[in-house]
């Protein structure tokens, strides 16, 4: 057996985002029915940042993705996310390949606003707001594109520049530059930036608005009012990342949300145990944590792509342990 490297161009070329919404689904819909299971990331935190170790099995495959948010990194050239997945045979253990996760993690998150969306936003839907224009708003984009027809994408950033670059990379999508009050009031809303403390107001939200909180995914984060939450239909991802670590963390701990208002798992809508939306007028909100097992269904789709292709560089990382030695192992201290 041998161990397939895979490079952040590989792992690109090798992902369709409609393949990786119809797995990502899948596998919402196993870890609700607990087919597929992972425990809760693991935080390692620096003053320039922090790590996240999140391993997870799904149906076919095992594995563990390392992976940094770093907020400053743009002043040095880099992404704020980098990821590394370890994937592995689960009957053996084997790694049977180690793939750069960077552009995974983007797009399985994308894809999870965007089944969400699916399940919570109005039907009728026709306004897209991203608020804020970085390596994320793209994959939100891409996403929602796949369920959605938009008259309209409202981009909001705290950089002018970024905003106009984000407007520059999709000269097909009817993307305008707009303020944060505007593009709050779309009738979906994906929240993208790293504040730690509210900048979406609640009267900024119109009735009938869906909004995706994907931000806050690590304690002390959080973007929206806490009056939001309190008047909508909150769905999670998972419920003890979201409690601990997602938009819930902080009114969670302030008191000012408790968990079981929280109406379903998103998992729990993919699978038909809970209904989705119930009428055109209430404000529903999907929580977006990220889960392991998201990881795993796209490194699956990578794996399996790259080995139909030729893509990807073989090398042996474990080698086989001889079944007969053929001379006695020496002890060094006994001579």
């Amino acid at each position: 057996m041998s161990t397939l490297l895979l490079t952040r161009a590989d792992t690109l070329e090798l992902m369709s985002m409609t393949e990786v919404l119809n797995a990502v689904e899948q596998a919402f819909s196993d870890y609700a029915r607990n087919i597929a299971s992972m425990p809760s990331k693991a935080y390692l935190t620096l003053p320039e940042g922090d790590f996240r170790a999140m391993p997870a099995q799904i149906p076919g495959a095992a594995g563990l993705k390392w992976v940094n948010v770093h907020p400053g990194n743009y002043r040095r050239n880099l992404p704020t996310v980098m990821a590394i997945i370890i994937y592995s045979e689960p009957e053996t253990g084997y790694p049977l390949s180690i793939m750069d996760a960077t552009e995974i993690t983007a797009y399985r998150t994308g894809a999870a606003s965007a089944i969400a969306s699916k399940y919570l936003a109005r039907k009728d839907a026709r306004t897209l707001g991203l608020v804020g224009a970085g390596k994320q708003a793209q994959t939100q984009l891409l996403a929602h594109a796949e369920y959605f027809q938009f008259e309209e994408i409202m981009v909001y950033d705290s950089s002018v520049e970024a905003a106009a670059h984000f407007k520059a990379l999709f000269p097909g999508f009817p993307i305008t530059a707009a303020s944060l009050e505007k593009t709050a009031g779309a009738d979906i809303v994906c929240t993208l930036t790293p504040v730690r403390s509210p900048i979406i107001r609640r009267d900024w939200i119109k009735p009938g608005a869906h909004i995706n909180a994907v931000g806050a995914d690590a304690p002390g984060k959080q973007e929206l009012d806490p009056v939001i939450l309190d008047e909508a239909c909150v769905v999670v991802d998972d419920i003890e990342q979201s409690i601990h670590a997602g938009e819930l963390n902080v009114p969670v701990t302030a008191g000012l949300y408790k968990r079981d208002r929280i109406y379903a798992t998103l998992g729990e809508l993919t699978y038909g145990k809970k209904p989705g939306r119930s009428n055109n007028t209430e404000i529903t909100v999907f929580d977006s944590t990220g889960l392991a097992v998201q990881d795993m269904a796209t490194a699956k789709i990578v794996f399996n792509r790259a080995l139909e292709r030729g893509i990807g560089f073989r090398f042996d990382f474990i080698e086989k342990i001889s079944e007969r030695v053929s001379s006695p192992i020496k002890d060094p201290h006994n001579q």
